[in-house]
Order: structure tokens, then C-alpha cells, then sequence
């Protein structure tokens, strides 16, 4: 093939995600120590503002149709990484590409009103993800149903239970029609007869040809959904390949996930 032929053919190809030399930092303030006399004094600890890279000079690709499971250990940027493919982080350095919409399966309690019904909070949560009211109406019994919530819809949403929050709150995302789906451990959450259900639901979508992009410490479920891994540590990329070789590298440094 010649270069000409390889660009064109590289130009022609299409994918879900796409980084390129993304990187993110955040600012720290680090207090210096108060002396004794200080104290007495009441003087203030001096602040000295410092960063740090959660992410640094990552790139990577997911095609259309492609189970990614991302792993690492705690404050290494896969929950990071999740927020700038969703577009609520932006990035320092590089970019990230996301062709189509993402059903944002992270932190799904989030946004719904304590104050609110939880037939009003289904219209608002579902609207605030670009859902339409008839949309909404036809899907509405099937959210209701997934969730198991239906003796509930008049009540209040802070009454609702911790586990009866997240039913909710995942039955709502889970019924986007957006071509890409962002998990954040939203399934180590909720009683085993509903993680089952949404084990189930997610197999649906992929089965539909969804793409995963799916942060997890439980090797099972990474096992079950993905079969391509993202090995991140220190905010870099240390690995990207099938999950098999990198469930084994990443136990064979660290442990299990």
C-alpha cells in the first residue's frame, strides 16, 4: 500500500474516542507548619500553591463497538480520565475527540433534587440529558419498572433509600440513546438482585453495538464486559491491550484489583 493510500485509508476511519497527548493537572495548596509561637499569635499558616498531572501525554483510540475496561489503583486518573471523554473536565494539554453522545454512568445520583418527586425528578434528569418529553413519556414506564420503584413515584427523592437512589438514577442513564457508555464503579453499588440487572442491561447495550468504556476494581465484571484493557498509573498509560494481558500485568505490580 503506498502512503498515500495508508493516509487515505487513515482519514476514512472512524472512532469513538479519541486522545491525543491528553493531560489534565490540578492545583494543591500545601500549609507550611505552625510554631508554638504562632499559635499564640494566631498568625495563619503560609499556603504554597503546588500541581500536580492526573493525567500526563495519554493517547489512545476506542472504536465504535469496543468494551474498555480501565484499571489502576486508587488516584492513578481513571475517574479523570472518564470526566474529560464526558466532556465535564477539560483538558491542559492535548485533546479528546468523542464522536457521538455518551450515557454518563458516573457519579448518576448526582443532579437529581432532594426536594423533588421522584416522578418529577425521572423528567428532569432524563430532560438535563437531552431526552424529549415524549421521549421521556414513552420510556417512563420501563424506568420505572427497571428500577422497581413504581409504589414511590409521588415521594420525595431525599426519602428515597441510598440503593433505591442509585435504581433510579441508573435506570434513567441506562435508557439514553447514546452511541458510547461511561461506567465509574456505579455497579459495586446496590443489592446483588439489582447489579445482576444491570449486568444484564449493559450486556443489552453491548449487544446493541454500544461502546464501553467501563472503570472498575473488580476483576470479574472487567473480565465479563471488556475485552481490551487501559492500564493507568500515575496518571500515565502503562499498558493498552487485551484485558487478560492486563488484569495480569497490573496484579503482577500491584496485586489484585
Amino acid at each position: 500500500m503506498t502512503d498515500a493510500a495508508a493516509a487515505a485509508l487513515a482519514a476514512t476511519e472512524t472512532y469513538a474516542i479519541r486522545a491525543e497527548g491528553l493531560g489534565i493537572r490540578f492545583r494543591r495548596n500545601r500549609r507550611g507548619r505552625r510554631s508554638f509561637k504562632d499559635l499564640l499569635a494566631g498568625r495563619r499558616r503560609r499556603t504554597r500553591p503546588g500541581e500536580f498531572w492526573a493525567l500526563r501525554n495519554l493517547t489512545m483510540e476506542v472504536r465504535p463497538g469496543e468494551a474498555i475496561g480501565v484499571v489502576g489503583r486508587n488516584g492513578q486518573g481513571k475517574s479523570t480520565l472518564l470526566k474529560l471523554v464526558a466532556g465535564v473536565m477539560m483538558p491542559d494539554e492535548g485533546r479528546v475527540v468523542v464522536t457521538g453522545g455518551v450515557a454518563p454512568l458516573i457519579e448518576i445520583t448526582g443532579g437529581f433534587v432532594d426536594d423533588l418527586t421522584v416522578r418529577d425528578n425521572v423528567y428532569l434528569t432524563a430532560g438535563l440529558h437531552g431526552m424529549t418529553r415524549s421521549q421521556i413519556d414513552a420510556k417512563f414506564d420501563e424506568i420505572i419498572g427497571f428500577a422497581d420503584i413504581a409504589d414511590f413515584l409521588d415521594t420525595p427523592y431525599k426519602h428515597l433509600s441510598s440503593g433505591m437512589k442509585v435504581r433510579i438514577a441508573f435506570a434513567v442513564i441506562s435508557q439514553l440513546e447514546e452511541p458510547i457508555i461511561l461506567v465509574d464503579e456505579v455497579l459495586a453499588v446496590g443489592d446483588k438482585a439489582f447489579r445482576e440487572k444491570c449486568y444484564r442491561r449493559i450486556e443489552e447495550l453491548l449487544e446493541g453495538g454500544r461502546t464501553l468504556f467501563f472503570v472498575s476494581h473488580n476483576e470479574r465484571d472487567l473480565r465479563r464486559f471488556c475485552t481490551r484493557g487501559l492500564y493507568l498509573d500515575k496518571g500515565a498509560l502503562v499498558l493498552d491491550g487485551p484485558i487478560d494481558d492486563v488484569l495480569e500485568r497490573y496484579n503482577a505490580e500491584h496485586g489484585t484489583t
